[in-house]
This record gives structure tokens, sequence and C-alpha cells, in this order.
């Protein structure tokens, strides 16, 4: 099967069977899974090997908990790689909402991450279209990790300015939708988004001078306070 959109992938999940499934689902849509590995260490290694290789890949899936002893081993991997490797897309797995761990990822570049709930993967679609979006240098976040850092970011009045619509559609936004997909999630007009958009670039200080990342940037804003 070829696709357009092929991307070049890792995987670091000490499951096999979890890891497996994930290989199938990318593999079934045209993606090239060229490692799999079951730790951070390994991550690390692959990453380094490949580089000094056949090239980077695009994009690593990483879960979060990994051995030796399962607290944060992947995060601290995805994180270093991150800072080695600043074009290498990472995408983070968890069981659940770590607000340390996402925040530690998230505060780096601006490009090219992501922080996805296991349960994200059962949603095949959604989960290979983050997968291909953070490869390219996108974002990735699942609403209930946008929920609670948004939730903390009320209690920092970091966002006091916005409107409560102009949170929501901030909220919409580090999911990673398009102004379109937002206007849809909120059965409104393209243009009213756009407004939308636009007054959160306003009141969060995002100048036109930066450039198209002004979307991740407004959504970085608050995760970095």
């Amino acid at each position: 099967m070829i696709v357009e959109d092929r991307v070049r992938v890792v995987i670091a999940e000490d499951s096999v069977l979890l890891r497996e499934g994930l290989t199938r689902l990318l593999t079934d849509r045209g993606h090239d899974v060229v490692a799999g590995v079951g730790d951070g260490e390994a991550l690390i290694k692959t990453i380094t090997d490949l580089a000094a290789g056949d090239g980077l890949p695009d994009v690593v899936v990483a879960d979060v908990r990994m051995p030796p002893t399962h607290t944060d081993e992947g995060v601290r991997a995805a994180v270093r790689l991150r800072r080695d490797h600043p074009e290498l897309g990472v995408l983070v797995l968890s069981q659940y909402v770590e607000e340390q761990y996402a925040t530690e990822l998230l505060a780096g570049s601006s490009r090219g991450v992501g922080y996805l709930l296991k349960d994200r993967v059962a949603e095949v679609r959604e989960f290979v279209d983050a997968v291909v979006r953070v490869a390219r240098g996108g974002t990735a976040l699942d609403p209930e990790v946008v929920a609670q850092l948004l939730g903390r970011s009320r209690k920092q009045d970091v966002l006091a300015g916005l409107t409560p619509r102009e949170r929501e559609v901030l909220g919409l936004m580090a999911e990673g939708r398009t102004n379109s997909a937002i206007a849809r999630q909120l059965v409104v007009s393209d243009g009213a988004v756009e407004k939308h958009v636009s007054n959160i670039f306003l009141k969060l200080g995002l100048s036109p001078s930066d450039g198209d990342h002004r979307r991740v940037l407004a959504v970085l804003t608050y995760l970095r306070s």
C-alpha cells in the first residue's frame, strides 16, 4: 500500500502485544515501522544508530512508563531525544494524564510533539492521523490532557483575557484541529473561528512575524507558565 504521507516510525513500548499492534496499525496504512524497542535505553541507542546510518525516522511513538522501574523512563528518553534531535517528532502514549510529564515534554520546542492517552489508540484513524501530524512538525494533544492543563492554567490566571469561547477554541487548537474542524465541532462558520483565533493571538501577544507556529505557541503559552 502506497500513501502520500508515508512516514518512518520507531515504536518504544515494553508490551510486546501493544507494540506489535501499533506496528500493524501503521504498516497496514502504508507507513514504515523501522524499529520496535522495549525500554528507554534501547530507544536512545536505536535513534543514535539510525542517525549515524539510514537517517532519523520521522517520529518516535513512546510509552511514558517503561523498564526498568516503569516510572518515567519513556518520557525521559523522549525529552532527551527532542533535545538531541529537534527535527525528530515525538508522540508519547500514557495510561493516564500525568501533568508533570506532559508539561515537561511540551515545554521545549513547539514543533513535532504529541501526548495521547492509550485509549485513543482504539480510535485508529485519529491515532494514525496524530502520528502523521507529529511526524510533519504539528502537535497532537489528547482532549483530556488539554482539559487538565487548561484547568491548571485557569487557576494561574494565565488566560484571564480570553473569553469562554476563545478558551474553547484554544483547547481545540491544542488537540491539533484545523480551523475548519473547529468550526464543525462548534457548529459555527469558518470565519467566526478565524476571528476567535486572531483574537487569541492578539491577547497572547503573538504577532504575525511568528508565522504558522502561532497556533502551537498559543497553546505553549499557558504550558510554560
